[in-house]
């Protein structure tokens, strides 16, 4: 898309928008009066991830005009690239970009204690697994197809307005050159290092780092990984979170997380690759990948007429790390509560409208399960102690099936009262048993990253 100047009038739903003559677009910087007044209202989505992409599309097909910015098309975020079934049906994505469908996943506690973790999957169960960079380009191509014009620059900064009616002018560099665009409503999907966030004063939030490599193994070790999927804990691959081998369509990525200890990510990758050095060997690397992630929802997520969305409002699950889903999904919601709040863009919308429509409804169906999960994170990664407690729990198959269900349909799945029951008793059972355990552990990991 070529690039806009637009000069907008200082009136609601009102902009100037360039009128096409042959060959020469007449803007309201040129001397040319032939100009068209439009009273529908102008979204900028920033960001054009799982989370940007749902939100243009949302307001594409909500009769907004739409602009959908994406600075690097082609790069991909460090990602295990799991996404729940549900998905699957819920943003209609093919099942041909799908890179491997699997169907068992292994937990490996810090005294390597293996617990196979899926004997409940059913017959038609499985975890998709996809590359970042193919569903990311299949989810902005589509808001394109359906009226979100793109623009592949970088927004530099944005223009707060100091009065309700009057727009946002976002300056971006595009082909080496500064530009302006004119808005009224902007949704941020720019990532954990969110310049909307920054604009409109969101607040900070404690960001982890992920760092992964692509590892293209040699085709008997690959074949090991077909359907399989590892998750490793210990102090020596993360001491909060937990390290991961994901299969892709012809590679493995070998990765971990950390919050507090930043600054050793690469003695942790070593820590993994160590742990799973027996089934990588021989392998190559074929790409290194870092990015940061937020480890909590940001103070603001809604100021005036910008809604932060995906990463930009800190939407990924602690314990699991799960980020896909709940970007996208928070985007779609973000993008249909401005369609209905401006009425198909024929009104403009205020920060109250924002806040009933997208935010109210989001925390009312998700901030629950990210505070259980936040819980279960300090319960059970804490401590070596905590962690083999945690695997010693993945083996029981009610633990499974309600793990499972939850993260494949996004839905509680339905208990037994007496079987929680158990499974807290159990939970209380295993960390009292396992503190011997991982005050032992402790010592084998002080071991264990000496020699790395």
């Amino acid at each position: 898309m070529a690039a806009q100047t637009l000069s907008p009038l200082h009136r609601p739903l009102h902009h100037l928008k360039p009128k096409t003559v042959g060959t020469q677009t007449l803007t309201a910087k040129l001397k040319c009066s032939r100009i068209i007044i439009t009273s529908k209202i102008r979204a900028a989505v920033i960001g054009g991830g799982p989370a940007g992409s749902s939100a243009a599309e949302a307001l594409a097909t909500g009769g907004i005009e739409t602009f959908l910015f994406e600075r690097s098309p082609e790069a991909a975020k460090p990602c295990g690239g799991a996404i729940p079934l549900c998905m699957l049906d819920e943003f209609s994505i093919p099942h041909h970009l799908i890179d491997r469908r699997v169907t068992h996943m292994k937990i490996i506690s810090p005294s390597n204690l293996t617990v196979d973790f899926g004997k409940t999957l059913k017959s038609h169960e499985f975890i998709p697994m996809l590359r970042r960079e193919v569903l990311d380009n299949f989810l902005r191509l589509r808001a394109e197809r359906l009226g979100a014009n793109p623009i592949k620059a970088l927004v530099t900064h944005i223009d707060v307005p100091t009065s309700n009616n009057s727009p946002y002018i976002i300056h971006y560099i595009l082909n080496n050159t500064q530009n302006t665009l004119a808005v009224d409503v902007i949704v941020g999907a720019d990532g954990a290092n969110s310049r909307v966030a920054k604009a409109i004063k969101a607040g900070t939030y404690r960001c982890a780092i992920a760092f992964q490599e692509r590892i293209k193994l040699p085709d008997g070790k690959m074949a090991y990984y077909e359907n399989l999927a590892e998750m490793y804990i210990g102090n020596d691959v993360s001491p909060d979170f937990y390290a991961w081998v994901f299969p892709k369509c012809d590679h493995v990525a070998v990765g971990t997380g950390t919050v507090c200890s930043k600054e050793n990510i690469k003695t942790l990758q070593r820590g993994i690759r160590a742990r799973v050095n027996s089934k990588i060997r021989g392998g190559t690397i074929i790409k290194v990948e870092a990015h940061p992630i937020p480890e909590h929802p940001r103070p603001i997520r809604v100021r005036n007429r910008v809604a932060l969305v995906g990463d930009a409002a800190g939407y990924v699950t602690k314990c699991s790390g799960e980020g896909i889903y709940f970007a996208a999904k928070s985007g779609r919601m973000c993008g249909e509560a401005i369609v209905r709040a401006s009425e198909s863009g024929n009104r403009m919308i205020s920060e109250e409208d924002l806040k009933r429509e997208y935010l109210r409804k989001w925390d009312d169906e998700y901030i629950t399960t990210f505070r259980f999960l936040d819980l279960l994170q300090k319960v059970f990664y804490g401590s070596n102690a905590g962690r083999e407690a945690l695997v010693e729990l993945c083996g029981n198959e009610y633990v499974q099936r309600m793990t499972f269900e939850s993260y494949l349909y996004k839905k509680l799945a339905d208990g037994n009262r007496w079987e929680d029951l158990k499974m807290v008793m159990n939970t209380i059972g295993s960390l009292i048993r396992c503190n011997v355990v991982g005050r032992e552990m402790d010592e084998f990991d002080k071991r264990i990253l000496a020699q790395i």
